[in-house]
């Protein structure tokens, strides 16, 4: 009887993986370079620590950016690949979506080190891994183990940038399908979604909440009157700066669960973090999440190492990149 039990419980956590694909799921594991290059991860911890000790913001966008290349062709530093003469319709890093991402140079500065101490070891893509996990620590968030083996894509494509990531606009419904395609539950989503509690976004992402939102409200009522006058004092309607952000969060430098608190509130900035609670379909998680900070705090790393699986390369599928901005 024990055997056959073992067959099954070994057949139920492979089939849980998110969409590994046709790789061995085995060479993906924690303390990969133990033997190949021992110091990897503390190298890029202390690179991270003091990017991050310089401009906590960078942590913000070091999460960003990890979200942002692992819904496009899967978690493989397709994100930090420069546009070429020879790319077509830009790389992914030019997609409407990624202009503003940050963080670049924190993965640059990790690479250089990497590759004086162990030439052509480390990926790119298990450096953003490691360096986002790095810097969540860094403002107050948990700590997990990082699964690495990744290899880097050798594909960069701003038009599939556009098209698979999430757009602030998009319902739950919507959201939850995108998600879903990759392989991350609703509840992963309203945990991942928490990360909004440290960083910024641009007028433009949520402008449209505060003028002509219909034809019944020129502002959107799930807004708190009071958040929104504060709003319309940073982002006026005529000529808006482009380059004016305003915090995700009270506290976008800490990590916390005040987000889903301010959601509750109605201080969620953008239309598709309040719809996570005025939708009835989240409202209770999003709930449970604000009383029991805890709770969120201990899923979160979870649902980070779920997303960090999806849709890995490894062996040929890849390669290990000299240059994160450069294809071999």
């Amino acid at each position: 009887m024990l055997l056959p039990l073992l067959l099954l419980l070994e057949c139920i956590v492979l089939i849980s993986l998110p969409r590994l694909g046709s790789i061995d799921a085995q060479k993906i594991q924690v303390g990969f370079y133990s033997t190949t290059c021992p110091q990897a991860e503390s190298i890029v911890k202390n690179v991270v620590s003091s990017a991050v000790s310089a401009n906590r913001g960078l942590a913000a966008g070091l999460l960003r950016l990890q979200f942002h290349d692992c819904f496009v062709q899967g978690c493989d530093a397709s994100v930090l690949i420069d546009t070429t003469p020879s790319t077509k319709g830009g790389a992914e890093k030019d997609a409407p979506p990624n202009k503003t991402l940050r963080g670049f140079e924190v993965i640059d500065a990790a690479k250089a080190q990497l590759e004086a101490k162990c030439p052509g070891t480390v990926s790119c893509a298990d450096i953003l891994a490691f360096a986002t996990r790095d810097a969540v620590v860094q403002v107050g968030g948990p700590r997990w183990d990082v699964p690495a083996g990744r290899r880097d894509g050798r594909i960069s494509s701003a038009a599939e940038a556009t098209s698979s990531l999430p757009d602030p606009s998009f319902s739950i419904n919507q959201l939850t399908q995108r998600f879903a395609a990759k392989g991350l539950s609703q509840d992963n989503m309203i945990t991942l979604s928490g990360a909004h509690t440290i960083g910024v976004a641009h007028c433009k992402t949520f402008i449209n909440r505060l003028y002509g939102f219909s034809s019944s409200a020129d502002t959107d009522p799930s807004l708190d009157p009071t958040f929104a006058q504060s709003l319309k004092a940073q982002c006026p309607r005529e000529n808006p700066n482009p380059n004016t952000v305003v915090s995700l969060d009270p506290t976008p430098n800490t990590f916390d669960n005040s987000y889903y608190s301010n959601l509750a509130l109605g201080r969620g900035l953008l239309a598709s973090d309040e719809l996570l609670f005025t939708d009835g379909s989240t409202t209770l998680n999003v709930a449970l999440n604000s009383f029991f900070g805890s709770t969120w705090l201990q899923k979160f790393p979870d649902a980070m190492v779920k997303m960090s699986l999806i849709e890995v390369k490894t062996g040929s599928q890849g390669e290990i990149r000299k240059n994160c901005r450069r294809i071999n």
